[in-house]
């Protein structure tokens, strides 16, 4: 069994400069709080695990198998916003449950996970209340020992934590928080126990200077002499700074601008974030978190378009068989999201219809039709997130961050290389949307208004890479693209919409169904798609 909660926590340290933690305050009477329970000292014991690059935590994930407490088991803390993580828990075993393994899989690939630090707790609890009675906060105060197994360094310290009870205010936590702080705490600068106990065991950071200092048989500068150095070192370097800012306002001169940035860094910026969605999205895609396919869908996608519009930054050579990967991902995904789209559609215009219109078990029909093909679009997709080829594909794009196939024009200013590349879109999409209009009503025109939104799609993505570089120019492009993908959008789904009433009309009839309502809202699709087509002659005097 794995069930998910969401952890809402802060963590505190002593203040710079004082040894130890200071007393707790008293949290009775903190707005939200009436009352205080000791809840004892718990015992816990962890081995959190990783990559031995550390690639769950270069990305603030923990995995761990702790026993001790009320909630022994394996936990994946996977964040989701600061202080806020999302831990999805799993019972006591001997090895890692799949489900969370596969969970971490797009960061881990076929990287062996193995721990990498045990940490013990001996924890302090306390439970705040409400005037009800019912808990709203746990306020734990923890004295932690890590150690690495592979060789054997510790590091102590003490800390407290905050945690929001399940359906708790976040206000509450405010509240705390200023009583902590007030009380001689600060936040804590690591954001985990598993952060601050790999760095604190870590025998390759740099060793203090004195300590450094003596090993090297050389005296260590902290004495008068030093101190006096470093002070008229001080002193020397502000009276020269002062100078020179003096001398730059006596000009009436401004510092240099910074030079602008090279055309191949911008576009690598724009990859590189979209290769971390779509890492970022695998967990969530799993999980059938809303919107989470779609998004995913949406960086492939993005990616795509930015290997085909930015052909003389990036060498096409390298990018186009990432490219064909990317579009087979996306049709993949697809298959879930079409039918969410359609889903969504359909019920919409049910609920428009005035009741004398609606014969027969309808919505059951449609959830049934629905039901169906979501079974069999998410045991695909969880299928093609644990294939070899969408780990292929990962790989692929990590390649390309790692040792980018630039071209000349990557050197080059990214105003001039960025805004030809917009240009170039553009035109591509004014031709496709003049096109339209030289055809008569009918499938080969609902084909060329789908070419035509792909186009709008491919420009607005060029616009965003060169937002940086264009600036306002380039946002209103985005603006521009985004209104014609809505309305042409619009018209697409009305297709799948007409294709998908048929299908469920025949469905219904082969049952014995009434099958008026799907006629009722094939011919309301009809409509809709027609008052569309004569929005599109307004769209191109706006755009061409």
């Amino acid at each position: 069994m794995v069930d998910t909660v969401r952890e809402i926590e802060r963590k505190y340290e002593a203040t710079a400069g004082t040894r130890g933690l200071p007393p707790l305050p008293d949290l009775t009477g903190v707005d939200g709080v009436a009352s205080v329970i000791d809840q004892g000292t718990a015992l816990l014991d962890a081995v959190y695990y990783d990559t031995a690059a550390r690639r769950l935590a270069a990305d603030g994930i923990t995995l761990r198998r702790r026993t001790g407490g009320d909630d022994a088991g394996w936990h994946l803390k996977l964040p989701v916003a600061a202080g806020v993580r999302d831990e999805i828990r799993a019972p006591l075993g001997e090895g890692i449950p799949r489900r969370l393994a596969a969970l971490v899989r797009s960061r881990t690939r076929d990287a062996e996970l193995a721990p990498v630090v045990r940490i013990r707790t001996e924890r302090d609890v306390h439970q705040l209340l409400d005037a009800d009675g019912e808990p709203v906060a746990e306020v734990s105060v923890d004295r932690v020992t890590a150690e690495r197994p592979e060789t054997g360094a510790t590091a102590r310290w003490a800390e407290v934590e905050a945690e929001l009870s399940a359906g708790g205010d976040p206000e509450v936590l405010d509240a705390v928080d200023a009583a902590l702080t007030g009380a001689g705490l600060r936040r804590s600068a690591a954001a985990s126990k598993l952060a601050r106990a790999l760095a604190e065991t870590d025998e390759k950071k740099p060793k203090n200077d004195k300590k450094s200092a003596k090993k090297n048989g050389k005296k260590p500068k902290d004495g008068k002499e030093g101190k006096k150095k470093s002070a008229d070192k001080k002193k020397a370097g502000k009276k020269g700074a002062g100078k020179k800012a003096d001398e730059k306002k006596a000009a009436g001169k401004k510092p240099p601008e910074p030079a602008a940035r090279p055309a191949g860094d911008l576009v690598l910026d724009y990859v590189r974030t979209q290769i971390t969605a779509v890492v970022e999205l695998d967990p969530a895609v799993r999980r059938d978190q809303p919107d989470a396919v779609h998004q995913m869908r949406v960086a492939s996608r993005r990616l795509r378009s930015t290997f085909r519009s930015y052909r003389a930054v990036l060498d096409r050579t390298v990018t186009d068989p990432v490219s064909a990967e990317l579009r087979w991902l996306a049709g993949e995904l697809g298959v879930d999201r079409d039918r969410e789209v359609l889903t969504e559609r359909i019920h919409a215009g049910l609920a428009e219809l005035e009741r004398p219109l609606v014969l027969g078990p309808v919505r059951g029909r449609l959830r049934t039709w629905s039901a169906a093909r979501r079974t069999g679009s998410r045991r695909r997709i969880v299928a093609v997130l644990d294939g070899r080829r969408y780990l292929a594909l990962l790989d692929a794009l990590d390649g390309i961050l790692t040792d980018p196939p630039l071209r000349t024009a990557a050197d080059r200013p990214a105003e001039p290389v960025l805004r030809k590349a917009v240009d170039r879109q553009y035109r591509r999409f004014a031709g496709s949307l003049q096109e339209t209009f030289d055809l008569a009503p009918g499938p080969d025109r609902d084909t060329a208004i789908h070419e035509t939104r792909k186009a709008a799609k491919r420009t607005r993505y060029a616009a965003e890479v060169a937002r940086p570089a264009l600036g306002r120019e380039a946002k209103t492009v985005t603006s521009l693209m985004r209104e014609v993908q809505e309305l042409l959008g619009d018209y697409q789904d009305g297709v799948l919409a007409r294709s998908a009433l048929r299908e469920i009309a025949v469905q219904a009839q082969a049952a014995g169904e009434p099958s008026f309502t799907y006629g009722v809202l094939y011919a309301r699709e009809e409509a809709r798609a027609a008052e569309l087509r004569d929005r599109l002659p307004r769209l191109s005097q706006k755009h061409l």
